[in-house]
């Protein structure tokens, strides 16, 4: 059996956490800066933090150190406790792409499994819509890609969350 169209263009990434989907969706939208590693910079300069502004319509944005901003995705769907979905603002040449219809989606969804335990599948989909060059986004499936943002927030969700 062949793979569809969808699955050729898409990729995935998954992980169990020990938190009720309440609080794992809360600590992906409202923690992000523990999840996204500040390494994974378009800045000039480095991230002092990252934020997602949790609401349909918002931006995820990184701040850096000298207080300049890069928006580098939009909020396109946030439906709390269930799903988010994210576009993803960046070409493959790791530049901001400007064209919404030259950026693909990340589709996060949490689905319980018992009232202390979620299953967080994340879906990055619509990658070809990127053009050429858009196949080197597959590589977001293995090591310092979706699976460590998903490793991260898997620690950051099962650690007290820090007192404001």
């Amino acid at each position: 059996m062949s793979a569809s169209p969808e699955e050729l263009t898409s990729i995935h990434a998954t992980v169990i956490v020990d938190a009720p989907a309440e609080h794992a969706f809360r600590v992906f939208t409202e923690r992000f800066d523990d999840i996204k590693p500040h390494e994974h910079n378009l800045l000039s300069v480095a991230i002092d933090r990252t934020v997602m502004e949790p609401r349909t319509g918002g931006t995820v944005y990184d701040i850096g150190t000298d207080g300049s901003t890069c928006t580098w995705a939009r909020v396109l769907a946030y439906e709390p406790p269930h799903r988010l979905v994210l576009s993803w603002d960046i070409s493959p040449q790791w530049e901001i792409e400007p064209d919404p219809t030259r950026t693909s989606e990340v589709e996060i969804r949490f689905t319980p499994e018992s009232a202390a335990r979620t299953r967080v599948e994340l879906e990055h989909r619509h990658l070809d819509r990127h053009g050429a060059g858009w196949e080197g986004f597959i590589n977001l499936e293995t090591g310092n890609g979706w699976p460590l943002y998903l490793e991260r927030f898997r620690v950051a969700v099962e650690r007290p969350t820090p007192s404001a």
